[in-house]
């Protein structure tokens, strides 16, 4: 019997969060969370793939968080060093946010360890051809959504 395409969607979304939460569980069981916490890490990695400071609505493209949630974050890691603001010069009300020194090093020192532990959990089960099919697949999802700020998705919704 096939599948409607509808039931495939959802069948292959299914399958997608139930390996993001096996891989986040296993993520989180590595020695490597004591100076960030894995969403401080998040943070951090994507303020690091940024050329400059940005505003914290770009910040929360990349982070699964709710503004709230992000902001309060985005102040203790600014207490602690590692993010500091600044003013945006095309919005005298808004801040851009970027790492300092500190933040950078603490990324990289923490993101140098668990790159290693995310190579071995895929490398470890999928061929360079599915890897290359998986970064395709996951950038085409990531390309067909709606702004983050706009709606709340399904994943939003399951976490």
């Amino acid at each position: 019997m096939t599948r409607s395409r509808s039931r495939l969607a959802n069948d292959s979304w299914e399958s997608l969060l139930t390996a993001h939460a096996a891989l986040m569980k296993r993520f989180a069981a590595e020695p490597i969370w004591g100076e960030v916490s894995m969403r401080e890490y998040d943070v951090l990695y994507t303020l690091a793939k940024h050329e400059g400071p940005i505003r914290l609505f770009e910040l929360g493209r990349g982070v699964l968080l709710s503004q709230p949630a992000l902001s309060r974050l985005v102040e203790r890691l600014a207490e602690r060093g590692l993010v500091e603001r600044t003013p945006d010069p095309e919005d005298g009300r808004g801040l851009r946010l970027g790492l300092t020194a500190a933040g950078r090093e603490a990324q990289r020192r923490v993101g140098g360890r668990h790159a290693v532990d995310v190579a071995r959990a895929v490398a470890d089960v999928l061929t360079d051809e599915e890897m290359r099919q998986l970064e395709s697949i996951g950038r085409k999802l990531a390309g067909a959504q709606a702004p983050a700020q706009t709606r709340t998705t399904s994943k939003e919704a399951v976490l």
